[in-house]
């Protein structure tokens, strides 16, 4: 069965960041994933966390317009970027850090940027390792992320396979999968292996799952019958007020 974490930095953004927890746990969740902490300190959000009883499964290394990890000359700052990342994680406990890779400097060539990643994948697997934290890298599309140089999903699965570290691993978005490429159940089959995290939303919008034209029914099926027991990231923009729209959530909703 999907086990699904609400996704704070969209999700009940009528609340205050440290307000949400609660809010997220009310509504049934037993997790939470977050973008950006906002400015909050780790002490803050860990309190949170401790209140509501959620588990923190995600958390972004912070950096650039869309990331640092494959800009060719911004090695220190990505390192430093990633020890505030590890830092974070150490007090509040969450398990993946996504290493987002950042937009393509003009005149720089995708295969510079790609080189780059992979060798700061390689140091930051290091790093992260004694802390049992798992890196992960997801294909975004280009539609609402022009230039970024990891947006295919076959891209993303030659990179983790060429860095060959256990925890470097793959968070797979349906929303960016099926703007980019589509045919959702093939990519999602191949890149199962490697796969340490999911994502929803729907398209248009990026909202509710079922509120466009992906097939959630089937995407859920498909899930539970793949034997993937990881998270599944709700991460969308609700179409309306975040409790409201959460009739999607209801067969999976953990009692009080």
């Amino acid at each position: 069965m999907p086990r699904f974490a609400a996704n704070l930095s969209t999700m009940f953004t009528e609340l205050p960041l440290v307000e949400r927890f609660d809010a997220a746990r009310r509504a049934g969740f037993r997790a939470v994933e977050i973008q950006d902490p906002e400015g909050t300190p780790a002490a803050s959000m860990k309190a949170a966390l401790d209140r509501s009883g959620l588990e923190l499964v995600l958390v972004n290394v912070p950096g650039g317009e869309a990331g640092l990890a494959a800009l060719p000359g911004s090695e220190d700052d990505f390192r430093g970027a990633l020890g505030e990342a590890l830092d974070h994680a150490a007090v509040t406990g969450a398990g993946h850090l996504h290493v987002m890779s950042g937009i393509r400097p003009a005149g720089t060539a995708l295969e510079a940027c790609e080189e780059v990643l992979m060798r700061n994948l390689e140091e930051a697997s290091g790093m992260a390792a004694g802390s049992g934290l798992t890196l992960l890298v997801e294909p975004i599309n280009e539609r609402d992320v022009p230039g970024y140089i990891l947006s295919r999903q076959e891209q993303a699965r030659r990179i983790v396979e060429a860095v060959a570290r256990e925890n470097v691993r793959i968070q797979f978005d349906f929303y960016h999968c099926q703007v980019a490429q589509g045919d959702l159940t093939r990519h999602f089959t191949e890149q199962l292996p490697l796969i340490a995290h999911l994502q929803v939303s729907d398209n248009p919008g990026r909202h509710e799952p079922g509120s466009g034209e992906i097939n959630y029914a089937h995407v859920f099926e498909l899930i539970d019958r793949s034997g993937y027991d990881g998270w599944v990231g709700a991460e969308y923009s609700p179409a309306g007020g975040t409790v409201e729209g959460l009739a999607w959530f209801a067969p999976w909703r953990a009692g009080d």
